[in-house]
Order: C-alpha cells, then sequence, then structure tokens
C-alpha cells in the first residue's frame, strides 16, 4: 500500500510533468562559441518544494496535537459542558481536510488567473467584512463581532481579507509601476483601499487583523520599488494612526498599562490575566517541558490556550527547546518563501514573486507578534499562531495562500527548465 505522503509526492511530480517539455537537456554556452546539450540524459524536474511542503505539514500536524492537548479539559468548564472531549480535535481536522483539499484547487490555478482575479477578491472581501457587521448575519463572540456562522464552519471575513489584500496590493504595483515615484499616483489610491478596509476591521474590532494588513500592504509597496522617502513617511502615518487608536480608546489603553506590568493588584485578574498565565506556563516548561498532556494551565487558567496562546501550550510543555524549534521553523518556512518571491522577480515574474513575498510577510510578521504575545514582549492581540492555531478560517486561507506560493515555485521551475507556464 502506498503511504499518503508518497501519493502526494507522486500527485505533485505527475502535475509537474503535464505542464510541459521538463525532460530537455539545458543548453550551455562554451567558451562564447555556441550552445550545446549539457546531457543527453532526460533531467527530472521535481513540480513543487517538497522541503516548504514538509514544514508546512509538521506545522499542521505538531498544532493538531496540540489543539487536542489545550483543549481536552475544555468540558470540564461549565461553559463547554456539552461538548465531548475532542470536539475541538475534530472541527481542527475537519477544518485541515477541507482546507487541503481547497489547497490542491488553487495550485491548479495559473498564477495570471490570480492576477485578474484580485480587485474582484478585495471587493468580495470588503462586501464580507461588510455583512460581518450586520446584526443576524455577524456573530458575536467575546463583545468582538468577526464571524460568519456558516454551519459547521465560523467564517471570518478578516482572514480573507489578509489574502486579497495581498493579491490587490501585488496587481496595483504592477500597474502602477511607471508612476512609483510619485506620491499621490502611486500611494493614495491603495491608501484609500486600505483605509477602507481598517475602518471595517475596527468596527468589528480587530486591530490585530488591520495590523497585518496594512504590513502586507507596507511591504509589498516597499518591494514593489515605492520611493523610499514615501514608505517611510507612509510607515510614521500609521504609527501616529495606531497611537491615536490606542490614546483614544480607554480599553486599548488599558491592555498596553497591563502589558507593561501584568502583575499588579489592578490588572492581575483583569486586562493582565492572559498575559501573567501565558508567562507562568512558560515559566513551568523550563528547558525541556513537562511533558506531552502535563499543562496545568491549559486547565481553565489560561484563556485561549487552543488559539491565541496556544504557544504558551507548547512552551509549558515542551519547554525552550519546543520554543526555539517552533521559532526555527517559522523563521525557515518564511525565509524560504521570500526566496521563491525573490526568484520570480528575476524571472522578471514581478506579480507572482510580490505575491510570494507578500504571503512571507504575512506569515512571518503574525507568527512574531503571536509569539512576541505569548512570551510577554508584545501586547496581547487577538493573532493566531499560523498553520497551528485552532481557527478554520486561517487553516483554510493559509493553506491557499501556501499552495499560490507552490504554484508560483513550480511554474518558476518549468520556465527555469524551458518550460511554458
Amino acid at each position: 500500500m502506498k503511504l499518503w505522503p508518497d501519493a502526494l509526492t507522486g500527485w505533485f511530480a505527475a502535475r509537474a510533468a503535464t505542464a510541459g517539455d521538463a525532460s530537455a537537456a539545458l543548453p550551455v554556452r562554451l567558451g562564447g562559441r555556441g550552445s550545446f546539450a549539457a546531457s543527453t540524459t532526460p533531467t527530472q524536474v521535481r513540480g513543487f518544494d517538497q522541503p516548504l511542503v514538509w514544514v508546512v505539514v509538521t506545522l499542521l500536524l505538531w498544532g493538531l496535537v496540540m489543539v487536542y492537548s489545550a483543549s481536552v479539559a475544555m468540558p470540564d468548564n461549565p461553559r463547554f459542558s456539552n461538548y465531548a472531549h475532542t470536539h475541538f480535535l475534530v472541527r481542527h481536522v475537519a477544518s485541515i481536510a477541507v482546507a487541503f483539499v481547497v489547497a490542491l484547487l488553487a495550485f491548479q490555478v495559473p498564477v495570471n488567473l490570480w492576477e485578474k482575479a484580485a480587485p474582484w477578491l478585495f471587493i468580495a472581501s470588503l462586501l464580507l467584512l461588510i455583512l460581518v457587521l450586520i446584526p443576524f448575519i455577524g456573530k458575536g463572540v467575546n463583545g468582538a463581532r468577526r464571524w460568519i456562522a456558516l454551519g459547521i464552519l465560523n467564517f471570518q471575513p478578516s482572514e480573507l481579507a489578509k489574502f486579497a489584500v495581498l493579491l490587490y496590493a501585488s496587481d496595483y504595483m504592477v500597474r502602477k509601476m511607471d508612476v512609483k515615484e510619485h506620491f499621490f499616483r502611486a500611494v493614495s489610491p491603495m491608501a484609500v483601499a486600505i483605509g477602507v478596509v481598517g475602518l471595517l476591521l475596527l468596527a468589528e474590532p480587530d486591530m490585530g487583523g488591520f495590523l497585518v494588513i496594512a504590513v502586507i500592504a507596507m511591504g509589498i509597496l516597499f518591494l514593489g520599488g515605492v520611493n523610499a522617502r514615501m514608505f517611510f513617511l507612509i510607515a510614521a502615518i500609521l504609527v501616529v494612526a495606531f497611537g491615536l487608536m490606542i490614546a483614544l480608546s480607554e480599553w486599548r489603553r488599558e491592555r498596553i498599562f497591563a502589558y507593561l506590568d501584568p502583575w499588579t493588584e489592578k490588572y492581575a485578574l483583569g486586562k493582565g490575566y492572559q498575559l501573567s498565565h501565558s508567562l507562568i506556563a512558560i515559566g513551568r516548561g523550563e528547558i525541556f517541558g513537562v511533558g506531552l498532556g502535563g499543562s496545568v494551565e491549559k486547565l481553565h487558567w489560561l484563556p485561549e490556550a487552543h488559539t491565541d496562546f496556544l504557544l504558551a501550550v507548547i512552551g509549558e510543555e515542551f519547554g525552550l527547546v519546543g520554543v526555539l524549534v517552533i521559532i526555527g521553523l517559522f523563521l525557515w518556512l518564511t525565509r524560504r518563501i521570500m526566496h521563491i518571491g525573490r526568484q520570480a522577480i528575476a524571472l522578471d515574474r514581478i506579480f507572482a514573486g510580490l505575491v510570494a513575498q507578500g504571503v512571507g510577510i504575512w506569515v512571518g510578521f503574525q507568527s512574531f507578534i503571536n509569539m512576541g504575545v505569548n512570551l510577554g514582549a508584545l501586547p496581547t492581540k487577538g493573532l493566531t499562531l499560523p498553520f497551528m492555531s485552532y481557527g478554520g478560517s486561517a487553516i483554510l486561507v493559509n493553506l491557499i495562500a501556501i499552495a499560490v506560493v507552490l504554484r508560483i515555485d513550480w511554474e518558476n521551475r518549468q520556465l527555469m527548465h524551458g518550460g511554458r507556464v
């Protein structure tokens, strides 16, 4: 019987073989006198970046185990008394299965079709962000209205908005390449678009999602060649804007003060409760952790242990070693995705390159924020750990983004070996 990893590898390899003549010998120039075949032996071109796939699979499987470990005791809480002990595990498995199928379909879509669809996806994400604010359509949880109930899945439009803004910003920079040195002509339309998305997200409220989207857009503008002075001006405006949001919102100010000193009597049982128990969990883990399943903080002490604070449970059960491995995997993944983007740009595929690098910025920045929150280095924000935390919408959109990156890499390989895309 063929194991499913081998079957997956074979499936991708078959897709690569059908794309064109990938086995043609590469021409080389010797001493400038002409081109000769490097070899008469057919060359085998792998259709996708296998190390990248296995790192993502590792994060998914490790996250699956940790979601079960972090949520297994939740039915003991009266709030979740009607749930089975495997409730969150089953839903997480279902989310990964659906996301995997959709990602396989997304891999079939040529990058030029994503470029054509970018404006329409952006408009669709705006409509969904409006719908989620309408009573009886948007679902509220813990005072935030961020989800649309779809039966077995609660869809979060802000996750789609990240992907849509990424595609739209990349397409925008390709279209505006000739005016990128002119501030108002190059930047102001994109700034208006991000401003509209930001207003809708802040109405939910979802400041963390807006922060990620703003960084994705800024990163793509910078990588697309926007004048450095303009870039830093936009960055300064965003910093001032976020500062004003915090200054004008009492509960956001309280979060900042709680982050600065979560142990005070005022915040220990309030705004600083999650952070203080996250730090306790990581402290208990020490170097090698207390062992899988041995976490105490997940037993109704640490709220949202299976979502935003999954890293704290990993730190408690696997210790410093486990946290460093997670950091290393995300660092490698981000670097690999950025490399694929640079390779696409070197092949004069500007849109594909910006999309891949935008995904790298997205994964790297969101994982950095989540880790910083769990470790007490950043104020508490409602952002999940990509590929690992519980959440169907995030897993779905994350895997679609990775599928698009794999497609970009696949097309790069075909072009470098004389094929067509």
